[in-house]
């Protein structure tokens, strides 16, 4: 079973203990099927109030994060892997408003691709962009709006990437993308009164006929 890592650059590393720590990411990581590590880039700075912006070249609103402790840290993960993984099987992404739409398609395409994969989640009014230059990472964007930091993308990625890798849903066939399924879904009681209104489950659904039901599932997905 190909274990993929993900390792997460931040300077709020108590943002994703409780994402992590519940459900199905939980499981994956208990079972050693992915694992997640944090690396909080102050930690690589060198002054004693571990600063980690400055204001902007050329003026601006806002204030920039130093390239330098992150560069550190991405050492750091790159060095500790060399004994054990080739570079063609580490990615780094850093998510950017600007960047690349994320897809379905990309987490398929990473979790297949990449064993360790490194996202530095920014803030302020970005990160120096000779991170960007100097590491070749890739930009990516999670959707169309501007969010405040960059953890909420790197749940994003980490959650959508783990959920393709083989034995996090424990059958491929609970991959939504993999099966039919109708775009309303229905459970027990098969009548729901509410307010004093009746609800029920379509007819179809409480058939048995598989082939029917395939029908409308894919009539209505």
């Amino acid at each position: 079973m190909a274990k993929v890592t993900y390792h997460i650059i931040t300077i709020f590393p108590e943002a994703f203990g409780s994402y992590l720590g519940e459900s199905i990411l939980a499981r994956a990581i208990e079972k050693g099927i992915i694992d997640v590590k944090i690396y909080n880039p102050r930690d690589f700075t060198t002054d004693k109030h571990r600063k980690m912006d400055d204001r902007p070249y050329g003026g601006g609103p806002g204030m920039v994060m130093y390239a330098e402790p992150i560069l550190k840290a991405v050492e750091q993960i790159k060095n500790s892997l060399k004994s054990e993984i080739r570079p063609t099987q580490v990615k780094v992404i850093l998510f950017s408003a600007q960047g690349k739409q994320f897809t379905n398609e990309m987490a398929r395409k990473f979790s297949k691709k990449y064993k360790n994969i490194i996202l530095i989640a920014g803030h302020y009014e970005g990160i120096d962009a000779r991170v960007t230059k100097i590491l070749k990472a890739e930009e990516i964007s999670i959707g169309p709006y501007v969010l405040t930091g960059g953890e909420l993308p790197a749940m994003v990625l980490v959650d959508s990437i783990s959920r393709q890798v083989t034995g996090v849903l424990g059958k491929h066939e609970s991959l939504e993308e993999e099966r039919v399924a109708a775009k309303e879904v229905y459970t027990r009681p098969e009548v729901f009164e509410f307010k004093g209104k009746k609800y029920r489950v379509p007819k179809v659904m409480l058939s048995g006929n598989h082939k029917l039901i395939e029908e409308y599932k894919l009539k209505n997905k």
